[in-house]
C-alpha cells in the first residue's frame, strides 16, 4: 500500500541507503525511480534529502568530479580533468588536492610526503590514514634500542620542522582574520578603498601556506643535493613574507 512504500523510503532515505534501495519483496531486486519516489514521498524535506543523495552518488562515481574539500563547508563539484594537483574552487576559492585526500594543495610537498608519517622515538615509518607501516615491517628496518642517538636526532628534527610548520598555519590563520576584519571596516561609509590591504592579506595567506607546506617538504627531502637551493628560496620567502 502507498502508506508501507511512504515510510519504508523515508526511512532509507534517512538513512541514507535509498541509491541502494530496492523492492522490500525479498526475490524481487527492481529499484524505485526516481519518479515513483516523488509520487509517493510528499515531504520536500525528504524529496530534498534524496535529491541530494542522488547528486552525491553521482559524484562518487565519476572519476574525473570530485567535493571541495574547504573544511568551513562548501558544496561545489570540482572537475578534475587538465587541473593537475589542485585548483580553486569557484565558490570559495579554496584550493583542493585532487590526488590524494588531505584536505587542501599543499605544494610543494608532494601526495606521499602528507600520508608518510614518522614515529618521533622509534623512526617507524606508516601511513596516517590507515596507520600501517610505510615500510613491510619496522624490525627489519630499525632498531630502537641500538640506535637511541640517531632516534633522538630525529626527534629534535622532527620538532624544528613541526615547530616551523605549526608557526606559518598560525600565521596563516592571523592573515585571514586580519583580511576579515578589514573587509568589514572597507564596507563602511565614507572609508577609503583598502583593497590594497586586503591584496596584500591574500598574498601574506598564500605565502605563509607555502611555507608551511615547504617545512613538510624538506623534512622529508634533507638529503636530495636540490635541498640548500631551496632551503635558500624559502628562506627568501620567509623574509619577506616577515617584512609584508
Amino acid at each position: 500500500s502507498q502508506p508501507c512504500w511512504s515510510e519504508y523510503l523515508t526511512t532509507r532515505i534517512e538513512q541514507n541507503m535509498v541509491v541502494s534501495c530496492t523492492c522490500p519483496i525479498s526475490e524481487c531486486r527492481a529499484q524505485p525511480t526516481t519518479a515513483f519516489i516523488c509520487s509517493i514521498v510528499s515531504s520536500k524535506e525528504i524529496i530534498d534529502k534524496y535529491e541530494k543523495a542522488l547528486l552525491r552518488g553521482y559524484v562518487e562515481c565519476c572519476s574525473n568530479l570530485t567535493w571541495c574539500t574547504n573544511p568551513q563547508g562548501c558544496d561545489q563539484i570540482l572537475l578534475k580533468d587538465g587541473l593537475g594537483y589542485g585548483a580553486a574552487c569557484s565558490k570559495c576559492s579554496w584550493m583542493s588536492c585532487f590526488n590524494c585526500n588531505f584536505p587542501e594543495a599543499h605544494y610543494p610537498a608532494s601526495c606521499s610526503h602528507m600520508s608518510h608519517m614518522t614515529c618521533a622515538k622509534c623512526n617507524h615509518g606508516f601511513c596516517w590514514r590507515c596507520l600501517k607501516p610505510w615500510r613491510p615491517t619496522h624490525k627489519d628496518y630499525y632498531n630502537c634500542s641500538a640506535m637511541v642517538s640517531k632516534a633522538a636526532w630525529q626527534e629534535k628534527r622532527f620538532q624544528d620542522y613541526n615547530e616551523r610548520c605549526t608557526f606559518h598555519h598560525h600565521a596563516r590563520e592571523f592573515a585571514v582574520s586580519l583580511r576579515n576584519r578589514v573587509s568589514s571596516i572597507s564596507e563602511m561609509p565614507k572609508i577609503r578603498t583598502l583593497n590594497f590591504v586586503l591584496d596584500a592579506c591574500r598574498l601574506l595567506e598564500q605565502a605563509r601556506k607555502v611555507l608551511a607546506y615547504s617545512c613538510v617538504y624538506s623534512y622529508y627531502n634533507q638529503d636530495t643535493e636540490s635541498m640548500d637551493i631551496v632551503e635558500q628560496q624559502t628562506e627568501s620567502l620567509e623574509l619577506h613574507t616577515n617584512t609584508l
